[in-house]
């Protein structure tokens, strides 16, 4: 008898975000998948307790977000930060619009989180960084 990881609605929930991505987050798939960007190894529409991430590195514990406008100063997106944080992943978040016109800016900032280059919060009108550090004060 096999036994399912996750309950089949959040399996569901996911395949649906999946399919149903918009054309910033099928541009930057494109250039994540398959480990295209630097090697690294990324999932999307991935659970993380209640939350569903954009993307995911789980071995450099990176999740990136792209959201709309509203997004960029939103409390539910801050506790889902945090929430994230506390899970042991950075979280790096851009506007979508950015994602369609600095496609070339947004995989060179993921790659500078990946390689470490980003080491505390970041917040600007285009940008979140939420740093999250292991307990010995490094990258998580």
């Amino acid at each position: 008898m096999t036994t399912r990881r996750r309950p089949v609605e959040t399996n569901r929930r996911a395949r649906a975000l999946r399919q149903g991505d918009n054309m910033a987050e099928a541009l930057i798939w494109d250039e994540l998948k398959a480990k295209r960007l630097g090697g690294h190894k990324f999932v999307r529409q991935i659970p993380l307790g209640p939350y569903y991430a954009d993307f995911v590195c789980r071995t450099a514990k990176l999740v990136v977000e792209l959201d709309g406008s509203q997004h960029m100063d939103s409390e539910y997106d801050r506790r889902r930060d945090e929430f994230m944080r506390g899970q042991g992943y950075s979280v790096l978040r851009f506007a979508s619009t950015d994602a369609v016109k600095a496609k070339t800016s947004v995989c060179a900032t993921i790659l500078a989180a990946l390689a470490g280059e980003l080491n505390e919060d970041v917040t600007a009108s285009d940008l979140r960084f939420v740093f999250a550090r292991s307990k010995g004060g490094e990258l998580a």
